[in-house]
């Protein structure tokens, strides 16, 4: 009698688990449309497999509560007519939260092609934003209701069927405690044998992803979210990593600046006198490279980026280190490679880091950092302010403007604000440089009516396009002012729209366009060699002839002999190193490969040995997070600057 009335005990129980392998095992069907279906076809059983053997798991866990939630309940509690109305809506509040999961899993794959992970975490920090994205860019409302719905059905329907017998439950204790035990057992032995058999099986990225299950895969994210370079990577003896880094880093005007074997430092001086121009580096929100005409797109949306790249100084072969927007700052302010997990942009110990901003506040500049959005938002107001930047974000603009939405203002007022950014500096007397982040061209995709002739809210395209627009007229509104003729534009993508594709790391999808220009002051023409996202402040400062002691990891393009070219791309724990023909992905758990890149010119780098490329990619990598765990890149020019 005992084990029956254990057993009723735990049939709800039971019941929401059964529900809970259901609609992950649809969702997992509903993702395979999505492109999975391209995969070898005979590796979806395993794919199906590993992914049940997760959802366990991650459904248990979160049951877990209700388990012990069920022992304590005294049998009595089960005849009271108040106690079975509220395990009906606690029943019906477990539902929609599986529903809730299900249909933020689905929304998460169309935008990123992955299970949760460490995005999702990142983003759960910002819930204004992120929410309101999500409300303005689907259906929320109808979607809410039709969960509430079928929760409520769903709740109703399994106490219907169950409750006529709860009343033969009794209270004594044995039966009670034994489920919950037990499953405290199987629970740490599982996510125990889970922690070391990673999802990630197949070479197909989808199958891996496909496998995963979004509950495990957010908290493994929320733990793993930081990654320790030497325990998780292939390495090498720091010292040795060291050397080989200082050996990469010289360059015919920049010379190390020390005998140190661990000190990255370099004195980067030029023949030519320093030219104090304005500088306005505009980064620019998901922009791919094949979004450009200049770059093969036939769809016309970016008419004033083209004529630009005619008429200023274009990067044919630069590459984003990441997908996130953090990521590109992080590339753009601080020239240095990702490292697994977090952006430095958004860790503990962002502060006093040798920036961009700190070179040309240390030459006399104003140095600010310019946004439509609130800065608050993945951490900018803090990296930026404690790094020798003013922050000018939403608070500051009092005036009208012509649009907004969840993400800020849109271009062509962030644009406005700039300029009077810019009057103002110059007012002064000071040189300026404005580190300006758009962000139209970003789900919802909504902008002012009437700019271009593809409507407001309709996708990408007219994102893009728009974003282009207000680019043309943020040029041709500087061209009118007393500081244009003094000023050089960089315009740069922060990372591209996609970079989703078979391979952990698609370099196709890391293309990005960066045009210098400053007419009269930057001759116009083309730079064809392979570059970096991190290249582009060196190569900036270069142009202008800059002398300074530089903690830079990336190079001066136009200082740079010719072979020595790479680029570096990322996910969150994927870190890829191009150089020539090869491309060194290196991930944790200290797995690597080395693959040949389609279309690449052998003639770059084919003299190289793979094992020399390998003790490079590594080098590069861990010396990075070397320098950043023990202050080598902190900033050399602190104590000379005063806070903005």
């Amino acid at each position: 009698m005992r084990a029956q009335f254990s057993s009723m005990r735990w049939t709800l129980w039971w019941r929401l688990w059964a529900m809970f392998m259901v609609m992950s095992t649809v969702l997992r069907l509903g993702l395979m449309t999505q492109g999975v279906l391209q995969a070898p076809h005979h590796d979806l059983p395993m794919a199906f497999l590993r992914g049940a053997l997760f959802d366990a798991l991650s459904g248990a866990a979160v049951l877990y509560v209700l388990a012990w939630f069920l022992a304590v309940l005294p049998a009595r509690a089960w005849r009271g007519p108040w106690w079975r109305a509220w395990m009906v809506m606690g029943t019906a509040c477990w539902l929609a939260f599986f529903a809730v999961v299900l249909v933020s899993e689905w929304i998460f794959w169309g935008e990123f092609q992955s299970r949760f992970n460490f995005i999702a975490v990142d983003y759960l920090v910002y819930t204004h934003e992120v929410l309101g994205n999500i409300w303005q860019s689907y259906p929320v409302g109808r979607l809410l209701a039709l969960v509430g719905v079928l929760a409520v059905l769903g709740s109703l329907t399994l106490w219907q069927r169950w409750l006529p017998r709860s009343r033969a439950l009794n209270a004594d204790i044995g039966p009670r405690w034994g489920f919950p035990l037990a499953l405290t057992a199987v629970l740490a032995g599982g996510f125990s044998v889970a922690s070391g058999a990673s999802h990630r099986w197949s070479e197909d990225a989808r199958l891996n992803e496909l496998s995963g299950a979004g509950v495990y895969e957010f908290f493994s994210a929320v733990r793993n979210s930081e990654l320790d370079y030497e325990h998780f990577y292939a390495s090498m003896p720091a010292p040795e990593a060291m050397q080989r880094l200082r050996h990469q880093l010289v360059t015919a005007h920049a010379g190390l600046a020390s005998d140190d074997p661990m000190d990255i430092t370099r004195v980067v001086r030029y023949d030519q006198p320093e030219q104090h121009w304005n500088v306005v580096l505009v980064s620019i929100e998901s922009l791919s490279a094949d979004f450009l005409g200049v770059f093969g797109n036939p769809r016309g949306l970016t008419p004033h980026l083209d004529e630009l790249a005619r008429q200023g100084l274009l990067f044919t072969r630069l590459y984003a280190t990441g997908t996130r927007t953090v990521r590109g700052l992080e590339a753009l302010t601080l020239s240095v490679p990702p490292t697994p997990g977090q952006s430095i942009v958004k860790r503990p110990g962002h502060a006093g880091l040798f920036t961009l901003g700190s070179v040309l506040r240390s030459k006399g500049y104003d140095t600010q950092y310019v946004y439509g959005g609130y800065g608050y938002f993945d951490n900018m107001n803090a990296f930026f302010g404690d790094n020798h930047y003013e922050v000018v974000d939403r608070t500051a603009i009092t005036q009208p403007v012509h649009h907004e939405n969840i993400w800020g203002v849109a271009d062509e007022d962030l644009f406005s604000l700039a300029l009077s950014q810019a009057d103002q500096a110059h007012q002064r007397g000071r040189p300026f440089f404005l580190h300006v982040m758009t962000t139209s061209n970003h789900r919802p995709y909504t902008y002012p009516s009437g700019r271009i002739d593809i409507p407001s809210h309709t996708g990408r395209e007219g994102a893009v396009k728009y974003t282009d627009w207000a680019l043309g007229d943020f040029v041709r509104r500087a061209k009118a002012q007393p500081w244009f003729d003094r000023t050089v534009f960089v315009f740069v993508a922060d990372h591209c729209a996609s970079s989703a594709g078979k391979t952990e790391l698609p370099i196709e999808k890391y293309h990005i366009p960066a045009i210098v220009y400053a007419p009269g002051l930057v001759q116009p023409g083309r730079v064809d060699r392979l570059a970096s996202q991190i290249d582009l402040a060196p190569t900036l400062l270069g142009l202008m002839h800059m002398n300074y002691t530089s903690r830079f990891l990336g190079y001066d393009l136009m200082d740079l002999e010719p072979g020595r070219e790479r680029a570096f791309v990322s996910t969150y724990q994927n870190l890829g190193y191009w150089r020539g023909n090869t491309l060194v992905e290196l991930s944790p758990q200290q797995l690597t490969s080395v693959t040949a890149v389609a279309g690449a010119d052998a003639s770059d780098a084919g003299h190289l040995l793979r094992d020399d490329v390998m003790a490079d990619a590594i080098s590069w990598y861990q010396g990075a997070a070397w320098a950043y765990r023990h202050g080598g890149l902190a900033d050399v020019n602190s104590a000379g600057l005063k806070r903005p």
